[in-house]
C-alpha cells in the first residue's frame, strides 16, 4: 500500500511538471519574444514618396513557425499596386534571426493630419500548437501641403457693386494630380454672375491633371450684396474624390468687408473729390465754395494755408492768388476773383493752384496726411488729403547664387541647352502699412520653373498660371511701415530654366518680365501698384532712386 501511494505521488509531480513546462513556454510567448517595428519618417510633405521598413527579429530561444506579416498603409495612401493591405507568408524565423521589408508610398490629406501604419506578424513556436501575434503601429505627421490656394480679392468691397476676383491654384508637389476638385462656399448674399472656366454648380471645378510647378486661375464675377460694415466670409477647399468621399488637401477662407463709396464735394484733388496722394506727384487743386445762405457775399478774400511736411512749397503755382511761400499761404482778393467780389445766393466760385509733392519724406512719418485750410469770410474748412505708401520690388537674377540652389548650364546660354538661373524678390514698404501684398510677373516663352523655392516658408505663397505664364507671390496679408526699409525686406528666391532657340543664341534673352506690385493701403483704403524693371541674361542691375529715402 505504502508503495501504490507513493508511485501515485510520483505520477502527479510528472503531471504537474509538465503541466507547469507548458505554462512556462505559454507565459515566454506571451511576451516580447518577438520585436516588430516600423520605421519612417515623422513628418513628411504631403505627396512625397517615401519608405516605410518593416523589421522583425527573434528574441527569443525558440523557431517561430508559419510566420505571416500584414502590412496595412495609412488612410488615403497612394502605392504603386494600389493596394492598402500587404499579406507575406515568410520562412520559419529562427533565434536570433532578423528581416526588414520596405513599402513605398505617397500619402494625401491636409496640413497637420496625423496617419497611422500598422503591421501584423503572426506565428506558432515551434512543438506549441497556440499561435501568436506581435503587433505595432507607426504614426507619420503631414507638416506641410506644398499645394498653393488663395483668392485674389480685395479685402474691401463697396457694397452692391459687381467686381470680378480670382481663386488661383499651384502645386509644387513632385506628383501629378488627376481630377483635382476645387469647390467654393459663398456668404448668402453674394450673387454668382459667371465664372471662367465655367462651374459645376456654380462651387466645384475639375482639374483634369495638375503636375508640378504648374497651377492655373479661376475667374468668378458676382455682385457683393449686404449692410455697409458686415463682413463677408469666402471659402475654398481642393481635394480629391474617392468613392464618393472628398480628401481635403487644403482649405482657406477670406473675409471681405462692406464699405460706402467714398465722397468729397468740397475739395477736389486732380479732378478727384475723394482724391489719395502719392510721394513725389503734381497735385492740381480747385476749390469750390457756394453761397448756401439766405444773402449776397460781397469783396471777400480766400486763404488757403498747407501744412504738412510733404509739400515742396517752392513748386506752387496759380493765376489769380499771390503765394507766400514762407508762411504756407496763398491768398486770392476779391479784385482778381469776380465770385469773391459777389457771390449770389447758390452761386458757386472757385480757386485754383497746383504744387509738387516731395519725393522724400521724413523717415520717420507715417500715416501721412496732407491739409490745407480753407478760410473765406470768418467761415474756416480744414480739408485732410491721405497719402500712399511707397511700396516698391527689386528684381534681380543671378547665376552664382552663393549656395542656395546651385545653377547649372552655358554661360551665355547656347541653343537647345537648358540654362538655370536664380531670381531674387525684394520688396520695400516705406510709410504706411500695406495688406494683401503681391508681386506679379510673366515668364516669356523659353523660360520656366523649376519648382525650386527659397525660404521654405515661402514655398506656400508661390504660384503660378500655366496659361498665361504669370507668377504671383503673396508677399503678405500685412506689411508694417517700413518693412524693407528699417526693418528686415520681405524676400524670395525661386529658380528658372532657359532654353534658348536658334534665333536667340548670342542675343540677350528676357528672364522674367516687368515685376509689378500690389497692395491695399491700410491708411488711405487704396490699393497701390509699382513696378520695376525686367531682368534679361546680361544679369545687369537696374538703380531705382529711393536711397535717399532709405536713410
Amino acid at each position: 500500500m505504502r508503495k501504490k501511494i507513493i508511485v501515485f505521488f510520483l505520477i502527479l509531480l510528472v503531471v504537474a511538471g509538465i503541466i507547469s513546462y507548458w505554462f512556462y513556454q505559454e507565459r515566454i510567448f506571451s511576451k516580447e519574444v518577438l520585436k516588430l517595428e516600423i520605421l519612417g519618417p515623422e513628418n513628411i510633405q504631403m505627396g512625397q514618396e517615401f519608405e516605410y521598413t518593416v523589421r522583425y527579429k527573434n528574441n527569443g530561444n525558440f523557431t517561430l513557425e508559419e510566420p505571416k506579416l500584414i502590412f496595412e498603409y495609412p488612410e488615403y495612401s497612394v502605392t504603386d499596386e494600389g493596394k492598402t493591405m500587404i499579406t507575406k507568408d515568410l520562412k520559419d524565423i529562427y533565434p536570433g534571426e532578423e528581416q526588414i521589408f520596405q513599402f513605398k508610398t505617397r500619402l494625401l490629406g491636409k496640413e497637420n493630419d496625423l496617419k497611422i501604419a500598422r503591421a501584423w506578424l503572426s506565428f506558432k513556436p515551434k512543438n506549441l500548437k497556440a499561435r501568436y501575434e506581435s503587433k505595432t503601429i507607426f504614426t507619420t505627421k503631414i507638416d506641410m501641403v506644398p499645394l498653393n490656394l488663395e483668392f485674389d480679392l480685395s479685402s474691401k468691397i463697396e457694397s452692391g457693386k459687381e467686381i470680378q476676383f480670382s481663386l488661383n491654384y499651384y502645386s509644387n508637389i513632385d506628383y501629378t494630380f488627376s481630377d483635382l476638385s476645387i469647390i467654393t462656399e459663398y456668404p448668402a448674399t453674394f450673387e454668382f454672375i459667371e465664372a471662367n472656366p465655367q462651374a459645376l454648380e456654380k462651387t466645384e471645378w475639375r482639374i483634369a491633371s495638375l503636375k508640378k510647378t504648374e497651377g492655373g486661375r479661376i475667374k468668378i464675377k458676382g455682385k457683393f450684396g449686404g449692410e455697409v460694415g458686415t463682413s463677408l466670409n469666402f471659402k475654398a477647399r481642393v481635394g480629391l474624390w474617392q468613392k464618393g468621399e472628398f480628401i481635403l488637401l487644403k482649405e482657406i477662407s477670406k473675409d471681405v468687408g462692406l464699405i460706402n463709396p467714398l465722397l468729397y464735394i468740397s475739395q477736389r484733388i486732380n479732378g478727384v473729390s475723394d482724391y489719395v496722394a502719392s510721394p513725389g506727384e503734381k497735385l492740381h487743386y480747385e476749390i469750390f465754395f457756394r453761397n448756401i445762405g439766405s444773402t449776397p457775399f460781397e469783396n471777400q478774400y480766400l486763404l488757403v494755408r498747407l501744412d504738412g511736411a510733404a509739400f515742396d512749397l517752392n513748386t506752387i503755382k496759380t493765376d489769380s492768388g499771390e503765394v507766400q511761400a514762407a508762411d504756407n499761404l496763398i491768398i486770392w482778393d476779391w479784385k482778381q476773383v469776380p465770385e469773391l467780389r459777389l457771390l449770389d445766393i447758390q452761386e458757386e466760385g472757385k480757386v485754383e493752384f497746383e504744387v509738387q509733392l516731395k519725393d522724400i519724406w521724413p523717415s520717420q512719418e507715417t500715416n501721412v496726411i496732407i491739409k490745407d485750410k480753407v478760410n473765406i469770410s470768418q467761415i474756416s474748412q480744414e480739408f485732410q488729403t491721405k497719402a500712399n505708401s511707397r511700396l516698391i520690388v527689386l528684381q534681380k537674377g543671378l547665376y552664382e547664387d552663393g549656395g542656395i540652389f546651385g545653377n547649372s548650364g552655358p554661360v551665355p546660354p547656347k541653343a537647345g541647352q537648358p540654362t538655370t538661373y536664380t531670381i531674387n524678390w525684394q520688396v520695400k514698404n516705406f510709410y504706411n502699412d500695406v495688406k494683401n501684398v503681391k508681386v506679379r510677373a510673366t515668364l516669356p516663352q523659353g523660360v520656366t520653373l523649376t519648382g525650386k523655392i527659397s525660404p521654405d516658408s515661402e514655398i506656400l505663397k508661390f504660384s503660378f498660371d500655366s496659361n498665361s505664364r504669370e507668377i504671383v507671390w503673396t508677399v503678405a496679408d500685412d506689411l508694417v511701415a517700413g518693412a524693407g526699409v528699417s526693418s528686415a525686406a520681405p524676400i524670395v528666391y525661386f529658380q528658372i530654366s532657359l532654353t534658348p532657340s536658334v534665333s536667340q543664341e548670342g542675343k540677350t534673352i528676357i528672364l522674367v518680365n516687368k515685376p509689378r506690385i500690389t497692395g491695399e493701403d491700410q491708411w488711405t483704403g487704396r490699393n497701390i501698384e509699382w513696378e520695376g524693371w525686367p531682368v534679361d541674361t546680361t544679369l545687369s542691375d537696374f538703380t531705382v532712386p529711393i536711397q535717399e529715402e532709405e536713410e
